[in-house]
């Protein structure tokens, strides 16, 4: 029997575009259902062929399913087929409900008679196998298609349920290099609905080492035809979209990646609690453990998504005192904080542009490395690694589950390096016995308020203030609204002088020249003379208790050391720690991760490192899911589209 195909929407929605007095009726796509899977079929075509032999396909409103075989040998049999039509069953935009017709490229134009019909694998129908010519300069890409009877060939999108809330809106590429929101909906409750294209379509290559990497950048970075909202509703109604590309999204683009959506960040990108500091906007879901751990800030809606879909690959943050490290913690990802400066960040919201860094949080690590070589050019990748660890307030005993895990991948790692010596780094007694002559006597002493001072000083400079005086002129001298960490910080910040300024960013300088001339040295041979590990424990963080009111970020911790002495600082997950759900009343568990810091610029070899632990069997991949094991999301069981 032929595939259930049936439309879910209007099988074409279709939008009004003014040309002066006139309209011209324009499609926008539609939504269809194959089986039980929902996809969008845009409005324009990918190409068009000449098919012939195909017969009478089943279609909704002239569209069939068929599938599309790379450009084969003249002699291609119906047997030489089967392998590869395999081989697509772990593509999940692809299935077999799109064999009923196979479009068999073949080079030339002496074309083949119908190869006829066949069973092929996974298939409970008869598929009709022809050939069509193939551009030898440009084949099409084998895959999923929809196929009009004038031979218009279009590549659909599958469609997801953004269950995590980790999406401010969904991306689809138009054919003048921008994008646009996909006009596309699946059932559910403040749910967006994200459209992702086949893997089959894509080959990666040494110029383009992301092809068909599905990528979801935070909404902090422009993307050209779609508004930027910086986590604030009045931003993102107020200004226009995007003439251009950021910087880091035109390298990730020109490296392949697929961009399918935007993120969400918290507001302005400064750090936010869940329950009662996000006004504007919800924060997204943690999935680990109960379902109601805080996903940590400012790329929360980065970590979301990238420990609940499968379907997302990338996920591109942005770092300036830990909002790519909190996230890839909490719920047991690879990230990365990069050496200061490794990208030129135009196109992107600040928060203080001597701190601010462009990362990722993703799940394998190949995929994370391949990023880094597209958005860090130049970066030097060492594959000869450090001997030397120091270890920074890091457990001494495995009486707690989360501290056995960190010890036990310690234990690895040294193993791994054939570690010549592992000491434990106490940076308050190095500062005391080797600080600069006039410096504080304490780090406490230079840098308590060196981070919200940067932060807020330079904030409301490029941030605030234009923003107020633009809304005002246009809205007879309102404020917009704000959420109550910026308004608590950028308050901290005016009753600052600007002379504080400087003299942070001085104390920055003072405590980064110490720091890589005395801590963590560059090495002709291994990049980084030592490694410095230290652990974020596995606490729980209660997304539904009420909190303190929102504080100014004073202090020097473990987080900051990177943010100040510009050097790379990455997450790896090493485990997982059980603790009773006072959610579900239940054991759950909870991500274990450790940190690691190299010296500036040794991001390359941080990269290689945690690849060759991967291959190695001493780090492994997290899974999306309740665990970094995998397993269901609570939340998620019989919901559409997952």
């Amino acid at each position: 029997m032929l595939p259930s195909f049936s439309s879910l929407f209007l099988a074409l929605l279709l939008s009004l575009v003014s040309y002066g007095a006139a309209s011209t009726l324009t499609s926008n796509g539609g939504t269809l259902m194959l089986g039980d899977i929902a996809y969008y079929v845009p409005g324009t075509p990918y190409t068009t062929v000449s098919v012939q032999g195909l017969g009478r396909l089943q279609s909704v409103n002239g569209l069939s399913p068929v599938t599309v075989i790379g450009a084969t040998a003249n002699n291609a049999t119906l047997a030489s087929l089967s392998s590869i039509v395999a081989d697509f069953a772990t593509d999940d935009v692809w299935n077999p409900d799109f064999l009923q017709g196979v479009l068999v490229q073949q080079r030339g134009n002496d074309l083949s008679p119908p190869l006829g019909l066949t069973s092929l694998p996974g298939s409970n129908q008869t598929s009709v196998v022809v050939s069509v010519a193939s551009n030898g300069s440009s084949p099409i890409p084998s895959g999923p298609y929809f196929l009009l009877a004038n031979g218009a060939l279009y590549q659909p999108l599958r469609l997801y349920s953004d269950f995590a809330g980790a999406f401010t809106q969904p991306l689809i590429s138009t054919r003048n290099e921008s994008y646009s929101a996909l006009p596309a909906a699946l059932p559910g409750i403040q749910s967006p609905t994200i459209g992702v294209p086949s893997r089959l379509y894509y080959t990666r290559t040494a110029s383009r080492p992301l092809a068909g990497v599905r990528t979801g950048i935070k909404d902090i970075y422009d993307v050209a035809g779609v508004k930027t909202s910086d986590g604030n509703r009045a931003w993102y109604g107020f200004y226009p979209p995007a003439t251009a590309n950021s910087v880091p999204v035109q390298r990730l683009i020109d490296a392949g990646a697929i961009l399918v959506g935007k993120m969400k960040t918290s507001q302005f990108a400064n750090g936010e609690r869940a329950t009662v500091d996000w006004v504007d906007y919800h924060s997204p879901f943690n999935p680990r453990g109960d379902g109601y751990q805080d996903p940590s800030s400012s790329s929360s809606g980065g970590g979301a998504g990238a420990a609940s879909y499968f379907w997302l690959d990338l996920t591109l943050g942005s770092d300036t005192g830990g909002s790519i490290r909190g996230p890839s913690q909490v719920q047991g990802l690879f990230g990365n904080r990069p050496s200061y400066g490794l990208v030129e960040l135009t196109g992107v919201m600040p928060l203080a542009p001597e701190l601010d860094t462009a990362g990722f949080l993703c799940r394998d690590p190949t995929v994370w490395k391949a990023a880094g070589v597209a958005l860090y050019a130049d970066l030097p990748f060492y594959n000869t690694y450090p001997q030397i660890i120091q270890t920074l307030n890091f457990p001494t005993n495995a009486s707690a589950e989360a501290d056995s895990s960190a010890l036990s991948f310690l234990f690895r790692l040294q193993t791994f390096l054939n570690a010549t010596a592992t000491t434990a780094l106490n940076l308050t007694t190095s500062w005391a016995a080797s600080k600069p002559a006039g410096a504080p006597d304490t780090l406490a002493g230079l840098l308590n308020t060196t981070y919200p001072t940067l932060v807020t000083k330079q904030q409301t400079r490029l941030v605030r203030d234009p923003f107020y005086a633009a809304y005002a002129a246009v809205h007879d001298g309102r404020l917009p609204f704000i959420d109550p960490v910026p308004l608590v910080r950028w308050a901290y910040g005016d009753t600052l002088p600007e002379s504080a300024l400087t003299e942070a960013q001085n104390n920055k300088t003072i405590f980064k020249d110490w720091f890589n001339s005395n801590v963590l040295l560059n090495d002709s041979t291994t990049c980084s003379e030592s490694l410095i590990v230290y652990t974020a424990g596995s606490d729980t963080d209660y997304r539904n208790e009420y909190n303190q009111p929102p504080t100014v970020p004073f202090g020097f911790s473990l987080s900051r050391i990177s943010v100040f002495a510009e050097v790379p600082d990455v997450v790896v997950p090493v485990g997982q720690a059980s603790y009773l759900s006072t959610v579900t009343n239940h054991t759950e568990v909870l991500p274990v991760t450790v940190d690691l810091m190299a010296a500036k610029g040794c991001d390359g070899m941080l990269f290689n490192l945690v690849e060759d632990l991967t291959a190695a069997g001493i780090l492994e991949v997290p899974q999306t899911g309740q665990t970094i094991a995998g397993g269901e999301i609570l939340l998620k069981r019989g919901m559409f589209g997952l």
